[in-house]
This record gives structure tokens, C-alpha cells and sequence, in this order.
């Protein structure tokens, strides 16, 4: 019985080298350590231990995405339907299927680095430059959209937008990107519709005000 404690033992110890060696091994592109600097650069940390490994971290992150989605291309899932609608897998549908079976470990070892170093909020801010601001933008459109936005309302759908977020920025291209905020977005006109507003007819109503607006202006 000791001895069957001490290979198990020993076993686990093998697999956690082989991890750590796997991680260190991994050498990011001179582009994606450029990015993952002018990134840091922006929380003005000084402090230059720490933007340091802040960098690594991203840059690290930068690179295991790039590898496991180019190593992982949309071929690589099986052409088929979406069971929500019954619709041909698109192009991009695969490839986000494949993209989002990268380890879950990478997106834990980028969150876990950031919250070593940072707080929530500049956390945010790292997030918001992989995602180029994607939360503000969003959020802004459905202020001007959605009358007198109420103050349970402007923090569900913000919840639901940095979800959206944190999930995205494991995923390579800007229409993976986009496409992951879309979810997110569907699931905030769902809450809307369900608590009295009416998604639909809000969305005719800005359309119909911003074509006035626009009318107006040629006159």
C-alpha cells in the first residue's frame, strides 16, 4: 500500500514538472511580447518587476491561442447543423467549436497571472485591450437605445458584457471575438424582453430616429 502512495506520488510529480516544462517552453513572437508591453504600458505601474511578468503573462497567452488556433483550424471540426436553429455550420461556427476546446488551463494561468499583479479593475483593463473596448461600446448602444435605461438594467446587461469579455479573449480573430459578444448580447435582449421591454420595437424605434436625424441634416 506504501509503495502503490509513492508512485502515485511520484506520478503526480512527473505530470506537475512536465506542465511547468511545457509552459516555460513556450516562446512567444517578438510581435506578440511588442503587444503584450504596449498593453502594460498603459496601467503606468512603474514598478519593473512587476510589468515584467505582467508581460510575460499576456504575451504567453498571445501565443498559446495563436498556436492552439492555427494547429486547430476549422476543418478540423465536422461539417453538420446547429441544433438551435437546424442552419449549416458556418465557416466561423467551426472554428469556434475548435477554438473553444483549448485547455481551460490557459484562460485559468492569463486570469490567475493578471490577479497576482492587479486589481479587478486594472484586470478589466487588460481584458478591454484584447476585446479593443468592446464592453464600453456595446454598453453605449444600448443606453441609446433602450429608454431610460434603469439602474438593474445597466448592471445585468454590464455583468452579461464582461462575461462576454473574460470568454473572449481566448479566441484569435476579431470575428471569433465579436461572435462571442453576440451571445452575450442575445442573452441581454432576452432579459430586457422578460422584464418588460420589448427588444424588438425599441431597436425599429432607434433605427426610425437615427434615419430622421440623419434626413435631417441633408435638408
Amino acid at each position: 500500500m506504501k509503495a502503490k502512495k509513492i508512485k502515485v506520488a511520484l506520478l503526480i510529480g512527473l505530470m506537475t514538472l512536465g506542465t511547468l516544462a511545457n509552459a516555460q517552453s513556450v516562446k512567444a513572437s517578438d510581435e506578440e511580447v511588442k503587444k503584450a508591453k504596449e498593453w502594460i504600458s498603459t496601467l503606468e505601474l512603474k514598478d519593473n518587476a512587476k510589468e515584467d511578468r505582467l508581460v510575460q503573462v499576456v504575451a504567453t497567452h498571445l501565443s498559446l491561442i495563436k498556436d492552439w488556433h492555427n494547429s486547430h483550424p476549422a476543418t478540423t471540426v465536422p461539417a453538420g447543423i446547429n441544433p438551435l436553429d437546424g442552419k449549416p455550420l458556418s465557416e466561423l461556427h467551426r472554428q469556434i467549436i475548435a477554438d473553444s476546446a483549448m485547455p481551460s488551463s490557459i484562460h485559468q494561468d492569463l486570469m490567475s497571472g493578471l490577479r497576482k499583479d492587479l486589481s479587478e479593475e486594472q484586470v478589466a483593463l487588460v481584458l478591454d485591450k484584447y476585446t479593443i473596448g468592446k464592453v464600453a461600446f456595446t454598453m453605449k448602444g444600448y443606453q441609446a437605445i433602450v429608454p431610460q435605461m434603469t439602474a438593474a438594467e445597466t448592471a445585468e446587461i454590464q455583468k452579461l458584457l464582461e462575461k462576454a469579455r473574460e470568454q473572449a479573449v481566448d479566441y484569435k480573430s476579431m470575428k471569433e471575438i465579436s461572435a462571442i459578444f453576440e451571445i452575450y448580447k442575445t442573452q441581454a435582449e432576452q432579459y430586457l424582453n422578460n422584464n418588460g421591454r420589448n427588444w424588438r420595437q425599441m431597436y425599429a424605434d432607434y433605427t426610425k430616429k437615427i434615419k430622421a436625424e440623419k434626413a435631417a441634416k441633408k435638408q
